[in-house]
C-alpha cells in the first residue's frame, strides 16, 4: 500500500468519523443542551439531530420528565414553642432545558434546601394543633412560595408533600391524655343530651295524654247534657200530653202517668247492687195487682200500638217480688 492510499484511508475514516460525530439521537422524555466553544446556543429535542463535528459539542442532558425528591427529615418549632420533626417529598419538572442546566448549580440540593427553609418558614408560623390539623393548608402554602421561587431555573413544582409530622414522646403522651379526656367529655354530654330528649318526650307524652283525657271527658260531658237535654224534653213533651189528656177529662191517662212513675222508681230501687231486700208498702201491692190493667190503660190512652211498646219496655225493669204479698226479695 503506498503512501497516497493510506493518506486516502485516513481521510475517508475521517469523514465518516465526523458524519457519525455530527448525528446526534436524543431519547425520548431528554433534552440536551449544545455548546459553542463553551457557550450555550441551542438545545436538541428528542429524535434525530445534527450538529457540527469539533465545533459543537453537548453540554448537558436533562431529564424533562416529572421526577421525585425526598424532603429530610428537620425539627421545626412551632409558633408555641413546641418542637416536632418533618419530613416530606416534592415532585417537580424541568420546562426550560438551558436554564435548568444553566441558571442554577446542583439542582436537586437547591430544591431540597430551599423546601426545606420554607417548612421551617410555613409551619413555624403556625400553632402546633394547626400544624397537625392544616396538612393541606400546609402544602398548598408550601407548593406556592417553592414554586415561586424556582421558576427562573425553569422548573415547575407540580406537589409538595409533608409525609410524617412527629411531636415529641412526652407531647404525644399528653394529646392522648387530652384527647381521651374530651372524648369522655363528649360521651358525658351526650348522655345528658340523652337523657334530656327522653324526659321531654315522656313530658310531652304526658301531656298528650292528659290533653286527650281531658277533650275526651269534655265530649262525654257535652254529649251527656245533650242527652238529658233530649231526655227533659221527651219529658216535657209526655207531660204535656197527659196534661192535655186529664184537661180533656181523660182520668186514666193520669192513672197510666202515675203508675209508669211508680214502675219506672221501683226497677232503679230493685237494681241497685246494694240492695238485697226490697220492702214494699201496702198500698204498693195495689198498684202492682193492677199492673195488668196498665195495658189497657195505655191502649185506650195512646192507641194499640204505643201499649204494645209500654208493656215492651216496662217487662224488664218489673222485679221478682215473690210469692207473697207486701214484699219482694231479690238476689243478684
Amino acid at each position: 500500500m503506498s503512501g497516497f492510499d493510506i493518506f486516502a484511508l485516513v481521510v475517508v475514516l475521517l469523514v465518516i468519523l465526523t458524519l457519525f460525530a455530527g448525528v446526534k439521537t436524543v431519547g425520548q422524555g431528554y433534552d440536551w443542551t449544545i455548546e459553542r466553544f463553551g457557550k450555550y446556543t441551542r438545545t436538541l429535542r428528542p429524535g434525530l439531530n445534527f450538529i457540527i463535528p469539533y465545533f459543537d459539542r453537548v453540554g448537558r442532558k436533562i431529564n424533562m420528565m416529572e421526577q421525585v425528591i425526598d424532603i429530610p427529615e428537620q425539627e421545626v418549632i412551632t409558633k408555641d414553642n413546641a418542637t416536632v420533626t418533618v419530613d416530606g417529598v416534592a415532585f417537580y419538572q424541568v420546562f426550560d432545558a438551558a436554564k435548568a442546566s444553566y441558571e442554577v448549580s446542583n439542582l436537586n440540593q437547591a430544591i431540597v434546601t430551599l423546601t426545606m427553609t420554607n417548612i421551617r418558614s410555613v409551619m413555624g408560623s403556625m400553632d402546633l394543633d394547626q400544624v397537625l390539623s392544616h396538612r393541606d393548608e400546609i402544602n398548598e402554602r408550601l407548593l406556592r412560595v417553592v414554586d415561586a421561587a424556582v421558576s427562573p431555573w425553569g422548573l415547575k413544582v407540580n406537589r409538595i408533600e409533608i409525609k410524617d409530622i412527629v411531636p415529641p414522646a412526652d407531647l404525644v403522651e399528653a394529646m392522648g391524655r387530652q384527647m381521651k379526656a374530651e372524648r369522655v367529655k363528649r360521651a358525658d354530654i351526650l348522655q345528658a343530651e340523652g337523657q334530656r330528649q327522653s324526659e321531654i318526650l315522656r313530658a310531652e307524652g304526658a301531656k298528650q295524654s292528659q290533653i286527650l283525657q281531658a277533650e275526651g271527658r269534655k265530649e262525654a260531658a257535652f254529649r251527656d247534657a245533650e242527652a238529658r237535654e233530649r231526655s227533659a224534653e221527651a219529658e216535657a213533651k209526655a207531660t204535656q200530653m197527659v196534661s192535655n189528656a186529664i184537661a180533656s177529662g181523660d182520668v186514666a191517662a193520669l192513672n197510666y202517668f202515675i203508675a209508669d212513675k211508680y214502675i219506672k222508681a221501683f226497677g232503679e230501687i230493685a237494681h241497685s247492687p246494694n240492695q238485697k231486700i226490697v220492702m214494699l208498702p201496702i198500698e204498693a201491692t195495689g198498684i202492682l195487682s193492677s199492673l195488668a190493667g196498665i195495658g189497657e190503660i195505655a191502649k185506650a190512652t195512646f192507641g194499640e200500638s204505643a201499649a204494645s211498646a209500654a208493656a215492651a219496655a216496662r217487662r224488664p225493669t218489673v222485679p221478682n217480688t215473690g210469692p207473697g204479698p207486701g214484699s219482694s226479695q231479690g238476689g243478684n
